[in-house]
């Protein structure tokens, strides 16, 4: 019953988060100057026909209350809209986005993942003070860059693309949780005497701390895919990516609000199941003696 209680608590919180975001959205794209506007007014041969169609939209859209209630009964029949902008069905332009988008994420997890722990596990094992305190000002440094000045700086140098602009921010932000942890592991009495006892550090790692930090290895990898998605917009826009963060982009541009309410949505679902995914992991132990003892 607990566990169905904490399940059902959890989803309404995504719910109200989710609802939380449409109607911020919805509000942004119908206040938005030239929501009310069409192009083709300017064109003589469908200025009437432009006209009659802006009418009935202000009609059916006159309030954020009448555009939610639109956009929500069209989601209820599972219809997500046409693109204003392309005239397409929305779910055509996000499904083959959708795996643009999660091919950039999971390159640039693997590689930050891959370099932070190149540097963590030696520097953290071997007590190696200034080489930490010189990788942690680098990244500190790294982390002060905008990922918009990054991606530019890449795209303008030919020194790479948007899987290394965000995998290195990344391993920037990973690199300081990873350190952490794996310090304060190191320092406690049990892997002090096994260390004394002359067991090698890649049994212990492998033996003993990846399974004693599982959980919070698993949490930092879902706060990771996180700050990933708000990382992959702007990466996505600079290197003219066809993924969800330039749909998104020109959907806000052009003020086409199924397409930017659907993305928005999506985005918005994935960070509040992947936040609420990562707390329990949080609040897990982290090993103890007989963990290393059988290891």
């Amino acid at each position: 019953m607990r566990s169905l209680g904490g399940a059902l608590l959890v989803l309404g919180r995504v719910a109200l988060l989710v609802a939380l975001v449409a109607m911020g959205t919805l509000a942004l794209v119908r206040f938005a100057p030239g929501y009310f506007a069409d192009a083709r007014e300017m064109d003589a041969q469908h200025a009437e026909g432009a006209r009659a169609a802006l009418a009935a939209r202000r009609a059916s859209e006159g309030s954020v209350a009448a555009l939610a209630g639109s956009v929500a009964a069209g989601w209820l029949h599972g219809e997500l809209g046409v693109s204003r902008q392309y005239d397409v069905p929305v779910w055509e332009l996000i499904r083959p986005r959708l795996r643009v988008t999660f091919s950039l994420l999971t390159r640039a997890l693997g590689f930050a993942w891959l370099a932070a722990a190149a540097l963590a596990v030696p520097l953290s094992g071997l007590g190696g003070r200034r080489g930490a305190a010189a990788v942690t000002l680098g990244s500190a440094m790294l982390l002060s860059v905008p990922i918009g000045a990054l991606a530019t700086l890449f795209l303008l140098t030919g020194m790479g693309g948007p899987v290394l602009a965000v995998g290195l921010v990344l391993a920037a932000r990973d690199f300081k949780f990873l350190y952490s942890l794996l310090r304060r592991e190191w320092r406690t009495p049990h892997l002090l005497y096994a260390r004394a006892q002359g067991v090698g550090s890649v049994r212990l790692v492998l033996g003993y701390l990846l399974p004693a930090l599982a959980p919070q290895l698993l949490a930092l990898l879902l706060m990771s895919l996180v700050a990933a998605l708000s990382l992959a917009v702007p990466a996505e826009v600079i290197f003219d990516v066809p993924g969800l963060g330039q749909l998104a982009w020109s959907a806000a541009i052009n003020r086409d609000a199924p397409v930017l309410l659907a993305v928005s949505l999506l985005m918005a679902a994935a960070v509040g199941l992947m936040g609420a995914c990562s707390r329990p992991a949080i609040r897990s132990s982290s090993g103890s003696a007989a963990d290393l003892e059988a290891a």
